[in-house]
């Protein structure tokens, strides 16, 4: 198959989807609708008990520094399988990972996490889909969240991308966030390109994100089974399958 890519632009890391999706044997033409700015800067780690990280940027960004072993010897929450991949890489010895998605992780770390052990400290973006930490003070937790990267919003959709859904080359198209769902539909609205977004499916990591799309009208959408990278890619791998 022939994919848009929307995800953003992960700068000198390699993508790791891009990658599978490749070796998979997919066509990918890129079109990053979000760009990230990292801090580079762990937050005070006073009174924490454990970290949260709901994206690999998360990760990312305090990585950007030393992390020393009052860091690496905190208990880390992970959204998902490739964010937990991220944080063994990195050297956390206790990584507990959630099955994807904020709303899922939440019951993970109640379970885990002691109301009398201390804060949690979430390593999050500017933007949130989930409030989770207002969903774990209400289960007795204190959460703090610290702002640790920010995204920028693509002002449209590149060249390269509006040539190829012109063209009706592409068959499909990878959407991991809500947000980035919802730039996508206002900028293919803006490009005159409803039309051709019709012809394509649009992969989506979550119900949420396929919500995003309604300005489209009715375009094809398929839903990941599980809110991860892993499932996305098996979604895609169905699809391709399906229409040959």
């Amino acid at each position: 198959m022939h994919l848009l890519l929307t995800r953003p632009d992960t700068g000198p890391e390699p993508d790791l989807m891009q990658a599978a999706l490749v070796a998979a044997g997919h066509r990918i033409t890129q079109a990053p609708l979000l760009s990230i700015a990292l801090t580079g800067a762990m937050p005070p780690l006073d009174g924490v008990q454990a970290l949260i990280a709901t994206s690999r940027n998360g990760l990312r960004a305090v990585a950007a520094g030393p992390l020393g072993d009052d860091v690496l010897g905190l208990p880390l929450f992970a959204v998902g399988p490739a964010t937990a991949k991220l944080g063994r890489s990195l050297g956390f010895r206790r990584v507990v990972e959630g099955p994807g998605g904020a709303r899922a992780l939440e019951a993970v770390i109640a379970a885990d996490a002691d109301p009398a052990a201390g804060v949690l400290l979430h390593l999050a973006g500017d933007t949130l889909a989930f409030d989770l930490g207002g969903a774990l003070a209400g289960r007795g937790l204190s959460v703090r969240t610290e702002i640790v990267y920010r995204t920028e919003t693509a002002g449209a959709i590149p060249a390269e991308a509006v040539a190829a859904m012109r063209q009706g080359t592409l068959d499909g198209v990878v959407l991991m966030s809500p947000r980035t769902a919802k730039v996508y539909a206002k900028l293919v609205g803006a490009a005159a390109l409803v039309a051709e977004a019709r012809r394509m499916v649009h992969f989506c990591l979550s119900e949420a994100v396929g919500e995003e799309l309604g300005p489209l009208g009715a375009v094809r959408i398929a839903v990941a089974r599980s809110p991860h990278s892993e499932e996305m890619l098996a979604l895609i791998a169905r699809e391709a399958s399906d229409s040959r």
